[in-house]
């Protein structure tokens, strides 16, 4: 099982658990595409776009289950991102858990989580 995630504020996934769709975050809407993260690029996309921020969840989902609505593109520094075009089913996602903070107090996401 090859899983993609997303990080995003807790109120809007919620909220888009109440329509059944995430529409994305308001950088997601600007680029056209939901930003996803293969595991490797977890951390690296916390540290540079959400820090400190109490209020984060880590999603997951089955990347072939996103298909094919799901592209894999190059962004930062040439890694191949995965970029899921349209409303996506909150129903497919795998689980979601409340992002710790850390020891330096920023948030941090546990190792065992990414798979």
């Amino acid at each position: 099982m090859h899983r993609v995630y997303k990080i995003a504020a807790i109120s809007e996934w919620r909220a888009a658990q109440e329509r059944g769709s995430y529409a994305g975050s308001a950088d997601d809407l600007r680029d056209g595409f939901i930003h996803l993260s293969a595991s490797h690029q977890v951390g690296g996309t916390l540290a540079k776009h959400f820090r400190a921020r109490p209020d984060l969840l880590l999603i997951a989902f089955e990347a072939d289950a996103l298909l094919p609505s799901l592209a894999w593109e190059a962004s930062r520094g040439g890694d191949l991102f995965p970029h899921y075009y349209g409303a996506l089913p909150t129903a497919l996602a795998l689980w979601s858990r409340p992002i710790p903070n850390g020891e330096s107090g920023e948030a941090e996401v546990p190792s065992e989580w990414l798979g």
